[in-house]
């Protein structure tokens, strides 16, 4: 390995080791920090997902908030997933269509398809519509509440998949606030 791969390797190495559980993770986009964030207001005095919002309880959707929301924003959509999945990265939760004056997700969202407000659900890869919580089969995950805030609609049916909203939400982006939570079965 040259010097400017091993130093290339050790940076990578590093960033990965200071990325720590429940941070706030913004895009940067333009050379600027962004400013939107978000806040899962479920976490356990262990520092982890409540139970109460997963297989091991009543498996009910947290409470989420944001603040700082970009000038621009006309919708907010929101993936939850897991990555640490045997197979591959496992989604929790599709949620589409937020307006743009919703400042937070109360907890319980039922799993329906279009909610009272006309906010949209998509399927979640347990193929159910709405929140399905975390259940992992062994170990510590990580899950992923990744928020979007975009310029636009996404005008699709409820009930798509992770990667329709991925390909509607491509350069409508405005800015994207990530928040990571860790899950231990016991």
């Amino acid at each position: 390995m040259k010097g400017k791969d091993c130093f290339l390797l050790i940076v990578i190495i590093l960033f990965g080791f200071s990325q720590s559980k429940g941070q706030i993770y913004n895009k940067i986009k333009g050379g600027k920090k962004m400013e939107l964030k978000i806040k899962n207001k479920a976490i356990g005095e262990d520092g982890m997902l409540m139970r109460k919002y997963t297989c091991d309880g009543i498996n009910i959707s947290p409470p989420l908030e944001w603040t700082s929301v970009p000038e621009g924003t006309k919708t907010f959509a929101l993936i939850l997933d897991d990555p640490d999945a045997p197979i591959r990265t496992f989604v929790h939760w599709v949620i589409f269509d937020l307006p743009a004056d919703m400042r937070e997700i109360p907890e319980n969202i039922p799993n329906q398809k279009v909610l009272d407000n006309g906010v949209k659900q998509g399927i979640n890869d347990f193929r159910k519509i709405g929140y399905k919580g975390p259940c992992p089969p062994r170990g510590m995950h990580r899950y992923f509440f990744k928020l979007y805030a975009l310029d636009t609609e996404i005008n699709l049916k409820a009930g798509i998949k992770k990667k329709q909203l991925l390909e509607a939400m491509q350069g409508h982006i405005i800015e994207e606030a990530k928040f990571i939570e860790e899950y231990r079965r016991h």
